[in-house]
């Protein structure tokens, strides 16, 4: 079992990759099922009352869109 401490992380993915993961996220919600996934060696459990935002950063120099998914930890 992993550690429930604080974490930050941005890991890169090939476009194949990060398609493919939108793909099973995608097929997740639809199904009403938890989404798995492994960011930089720690596997993630998604539970089905997670929620989901899209945020829109701007900046002089780049713009940024992040698909957010949130809950609450038990």
């Amino acid at each position: 079992m992993t550690s429930n401490s604080e974490r930050d992380i941005e890991k890169g993915y090939s476009k194949a990759d990060f398609v493919a993961k939108l793909r099973r996220l995608a097929d997740s919600i639809e199904n009403g099922e938890r989404f798995e996934i492994q960011i930089a060696g720690e596997r993630i459990y998604v539970p089905v009352r997670a929620t989901f935002t899209i945020e829109h950063e701007r900046s002089d120099s780049e713009e940024e869109i992040e698909f957010q998914i949130k809950w609450q930890k038990n």
